[in-house]
């Protein structure tokens, strides 16, 4: 398993407007910056049900191509916002049980970083919160 990595000096987590936690930066960073490597812990399909009684919910991702498993990111990698005009990308290994986050574009002191729960950062499909908010 790769050693959990991230630019301490370069990033901090907060409260985001109406968001609960996020990952802000503490400095400007350039594009194309691995931000955070980061081991996962991966769950069964049993506790994959499971999850969804707990506050593991909001924290969760669907993980390995079968999209059966689900995985909490270790370091921040739980706590980054979705948008779909995202400041990163992601990279998953599911071998190495590793998640990456990396700069798409130069991010500027005090924002808040994100990616595209999507995965691609050009999706712009509805998540579960969209289709959950469009029905009230």
């Amino acid at each position: 398993m790769a050693v959990n990595y991230f630019i301490k000096d370069s990033i901090y987590v907060k409260e985001s407007n109406g968001k609960g936690l996020g990952v802000f930066a503490k400095k400007d960073i350039p594009a194309n910056t691995t931000i955070e490597c980061s081991p996962v812990l991966v769950f069964s399909m049993k506790d994959t049900k499971a999850i969804g009684d707990t506050l593991l919910y909001n924290y969760y991702f669907i993980w390995g191509d079968s999209g059966r498993l689900s995985a909490v990111i270790l370091g921040y990698g739980s706590l980054y916002n979705h948008s779909y005009d995202p400041s990163c990308k992601y990279e998953t290994d599911y071998e190495d049980k590793t998640f990456t986050v990396i700069t798409r574009r130069a991010i500027k002191k005090g924002e808040e970083i994100t990616f595209n729960y999507n995965f691609y950062p050009e999706s712009q499909n509805p998540l579960w919160f969209d289709v959950k908010d469009k029905k009230k």
